[in-house]
């Protein structure tokens, strides 16, 4: 299945995957190259520039960049990887289920879905953040409750024309079972859709969490996290502008990585 992937992936997408690739080799082992943890303070060394025994530099509290840049971008991908699980096995299974179990069951859920995009998403994400700041959880499982409804509205609506097609209702005359028929003709069809939205759900859900971090409703310190180090950073720009560029960076490259990633062939 992997060949078959890289087989038919266009040049942005492999682009995109060896992006991540290094970032996430980046991310787990990182910290092998920083002379000590993200959490030690070196007050000798404090904002020290680039070198070979800090390869980016210490922040204000003389801390390792290395080694909170790794564990930064691991709590990013930590998050991104829980949240798309949890959001697209609840969308694609809610989504199936709406549209081949008959109308009523359809108008049920679509009433439900219709109340959460009532809400804006981001309203929802930053109250529950700041009812419990520093909760890794509980922004988890905030994201996940918004980017839910995504996949099922898509799912919904591509298993809605595959399942009054002529070739699955073709299998459905022959006897097979629903598993065979969500195997054989449903996953086929919303697996490229669903693969688009996961990586941009990705992206979204590392943004997201910046974010939060940036406004200190998120996560809190002293855990190293993108958007939480851009505003400990910010006051030293002028002192060490490469400190504040390395977040950002950061940032820049996973949404990179994960876009190109989600990118389908024109």
């Amino acid at each position: 299945m992997m060949v078959s992937l890289l087989k038919h992936a266009t040049l942005g997408q492999k682009c995109g995957g060896l992006l991540l690739l290094v970032l996430l080799v980046f991310a787990l082992f990182g910290n092998a190259l920083a002379p000590n943890d993200g959490a030690y303070q070196d007050l000798d060394a404090i904002l020290a520039p680039p070198s070979e025994t800090h390869w980016l530099g210490t922040d204000h509290f003389g801390r390792s960049m290395v080694a909170r840049m790794a564990d930064a971008i691991r709590l990013s991908f930590m998050l991104g990887v829980l949240c798309v699980a949890t959001s697209s096995i609840i969308g694609v299974s809610l989504g199936v289920w709406a549209a081949w179990s008959g109308k009523k069951v359809d108008a049920v859920l679509n009433v439900f879905v219709n109340i959460i995009l009532a809400l804006p998403g981001l309203v929802i994400v930053l109250l529950l953040a700041a009812i419990v700041p520093g909760s890794f959880f509980v922004l988890y499982l905030a994201i996940s409750l918004v980017q839910w409804v995504e996949y099922f509205r898509v799912v919904r609506a591509i298993t809605k024309t595959t399942v009054d097609s002529p070739a699955m209702q073709s299998s459905q005359m022959m006897g097979f079972g629903r598993w065979y028929l969500f195997k054989r003709h449903i996953w086929p069809a919303i697996a490229p859709s669903v693969f688009t939205l996961a990586t941009f759900g990705c992206a979204t859900a590392i943004l997201t969490m910046a974010s939060l971090g940036f406004v200190y409703v998120g996560m809190q310190p002293p855990l190293a996290e993108l958007g939480l180090m851009m505003v400990e950073l910010f006051p030293y720009y002028s002192d060490a502008p490469w400190l504040l560029a390395e977040p950002l960076i950061a940032i820049a490259l996973l949404v990179l990585g994960f876009h190109l990633l989600g990118r389908k062939s024109s």
